[in-house]
């Protein structure tokens, strides 16, 4: 059986996704309208969700099925 590689992240995965939030607005406003920068529209708004559902999946008052 292969194990799996593993490594530590060194900058949370809150931070990672304010910098690719913010670095891939700044890439949208310089392309043109059409089919690709409205994928990297959708992504943004994917991560915009999953960083605003980040903080409370990891709450401590999230407590796990009884």
């Amino acid at each position: 059986m292969q194990m799996r590689r593993r490594f530590n992240q060194t900058v949370s995965f809150h931070n990672r996704l304010s910098e690719f939030i913010a670095d891939a607005r700044a890439e949208a406003e310089n392309m043109p309208d059409g089919p690709e920068r409205n994928q990297l529209l959708k992504k943004i708004r994917q991560a915009e969700a999953a960083a605003n559902i980040e903080p409370w999946a990891n709450s401590p008052r999230l407590q796990p099925p009884k």
